[in-house]
């Protein structure tokens, strides 16, 4: 098993597609890169905090590839925007890979190198080292199909599921 912590906007979007990947065994919505410990959703929103709203993806890679993983990351979601994705703006929602030792530093840098051929402005993807993971309070975990009337699921995620499934569908558990 492996396990990457990515941050690519709002964590409920990238909750919801990893969690429809064959091979992927659990999803952790949480916090990564700031300094307040244990910090709460609404301490992350301010901004103050210096967190990434993150996903923790532990996959088995003889399921799935590991680059598989990373490049459906920067599929749905826009890594060139510093700070924001969509009408989410703020540092929590920043593009972020967060590495647990130099060999995952050097898997996620060419995942990196790999995306940057498909975009046109450049990469603001920060790469940074795990310090600690925090999991989010429990109602932000799988919460797209815990609430899938909210408008922000129906407009903002399913769209990005739509994508992701399209793009790779070989890896989509059955719907």
């Amino acid at each position: 098993m492996k396990t990457y912590v990515i941050a690519g906007g709002c964590f409920w979007c990238l909750d919801a597609v990893y969690r429809r990947l064959k091979g992927v065994t659990e999803i952790v919505s949480g916090y990564a890169g700031g300094t307040t410990a244990n910090p709460t959703y609404e301490e992350v929103s301010t901004g103050e905090t210096g967190h990434a709203e993150v996903v923790q993806i532990t996959f088995d890679e003889s399921i799935i590839p590991s680059d598989v993983i990373l490049d459906l990351f920067f599929l749905i979601h826009d890594p060139t925007t510093l700070n924001r994705q969509g009408a989410d703006v703020g540092t929590q929602y920043r593009s972020a890979m967060y590495y647990v030792d130099d060999a995952q530093k050097r898997t996620f840098e060419a995942a990196k190198e790999r995306a940057q051929a498909h975009w046109d402005a450049p990469l603001t993807t920060e790469l940074a080292q795990l310090d600690v993971f925090y999991p989010a309070e429990a109602y932000h975990q799988d919460y797209f199909n815990k609430n899938p009337g909210n408008g922000y699921c129906s407009i903002v995620i399913a769209p990005k599921i739509v994508k992701a499934r399209a793009a790779y569908t070989k890896w989509f558990k059955e719907a």
